[in-house]
């Protein structure tokens, strides 16, 4: 990009669901317009923008609306057909760029980029057919493995856990996919994930690490830093700006690793977007991940990702809702020092729905994990405890 979009332009973002708030929120406050094209009529969280295109994707009149009133456009979720992306680009600057979208979208493109450029991830095969899986299940160790779609899938959806005894025709029928990965599964010891931005100069910024735990394969708990040794704190975040790099990547990539307990360092999936584990830095960083995304992509100066305070970040679904009656004691939560609540717009709670998230700040990691086990007895969570080196 030779010249940088100024404040006062207007930034286009395709998908409406809270990233694309939060970065709408962070545009505003730098002076910027915003322009959403949900795809689908929109349920509260794109409300904010100041113009909302609902139609679907493949709307040649929608298309035109959006490229014409944004100067740089970027994406808020990743699974936006390729052939509308390569059409915005050949409009307007789309950042990330469609490839790398791409390749972040599948599973089988991601994992053969990162296995063709060296970098760590858990050994896996493609497989298209019942035949295909019954040979690569042969190859699984005693700990089993994971099949999953190729396309598609976030949260733990499109998955299935298998072993190298399973029956492949059975297996192959239930799978809803025309195309797999079928990947070893890890012993792990912990999962933690990194963001680092890129400009089209090539310069990077990148976030400490970040622990991250699960529940129903929902992100639940986020804490920075992650208490990681040393050697793998410095090793994420070199191989988060190797991969930015080797993906000509301009904008925010979150690159989600896992660590096996025989201390391995594994990439597991990748992000071309700002990311649930890095909501804590709109509290807690000198530059939010959003703000982060809007400086890439507009050809600003980067900003500093410094970690200002320990931070944990506790995600809010929808059962929080409907098991406490509709009504979370917000109040007993945000007496506790350090203590954000940050929600979504969305009316309609649902089980595993993201409603909102909480932030706690502190002086020191254990008062953060401190805090934040007051806010999960407070919301009815089970507890979590930090990972032991």
């Amino acid at each position: 990009m030779s010249q940088p979009v100024l404040p006062g332009a207007t930034i286009g973002i395709l998908g409406g669901g809270q990233l694309g708030r939060m970065l709408t929120d962070a545009a505003h406050r730098m002076g910027y317009h915003v322009v959403v094209w949900s795809g689908a009529p929109d349920a509260g969280p794109a409300a904010q923008a100041d113009m909302l295109i609902e139609e679907p994707f493949d709307d040649t009149a929608a298309f035109e609306r959006f490229v014409r009133a944004a100067a740089v456009a970027t994406v808020e979720f990743e699974n936006i057909p390729r052939a509308l992306l390569e059409a915005i680009a050949g409009r307007i600057p789309l950042h990330p760029g469609a490839n790398a979208i791409a390749i972040c979208q599948d599973r089988e493109r991601e994992k053969t980029f990162l296995s063709d450029h060296g970098v760590p991830c858990a050994p896996f095969a493609v497989v298209s057919s019942a035949a295909e899986l019954r040979e690569a299940l042969a190859t699984l160790p005693s700990g089993g493995g994971i099949l999953k779609t190729a396309e598609f899938g976030y949260d733990g959806k499109g998955q299935v856990v298998v072993s190298a005894s399973g029956d492949a025709e059975a297996i192959w029928a239930s799978f809803a996919a025309p195309r797999g990965v079928l990947e070893q599964k890890i012993d792990l010891a912990a999962e933690f994930s990194v963001l680092v931005a890129r400009d089209a100069s090539g310069a990077t910024a990148v976030y400490d690490p970040v622990q991250n735990d699960h529940r129903d394969h929902i992100l639940d708990l986020s804490v920075a830093p992650a208490a990681l040794p040393p050697a793998l704190f410095e090793q994420s975040q070199r191989i988060a700006r190797t991969v930015a790099t080797d993906l000509a990547y301009v904008g925010l990539l979150a690159i989600e690793f896992f660590v096996s307990r025989s201390g391995e360092l594994l990439v597991n999936e990748m992000a071309p977007r700002p990311h649930n584990s890095g909501h804590h830095t709109i509290n807690a960083c000198v530059t939010s991940q959003f703000e982060q995304q809007l400086r890439a992509i507009c050809g600003l100066p980067l900003g500093d990702p410094k970690l200002l305070q320990p931070a944990a970040m506790i995600n809010l679904l929808g059962d929080v809702w409907i098991d406490h009656e509709g009504r979370p004691d917000w109040t007993a939560m945000l007496a506790i020092p350090g203590c954000s609540l940050h929600l979504y717009g969305k009316t309609e709670p649902r089980r595993g729905r993201k409603m909102g998230h909480l932030t706690i700040l502190a002086e020191t990691p254990e008062e953060v994990w401190e805090r934040q086990a007051q806010c999960r007895e407070l919301l009815g969570l089970p507890q979590v405890e930090p990972t032991k080196w």
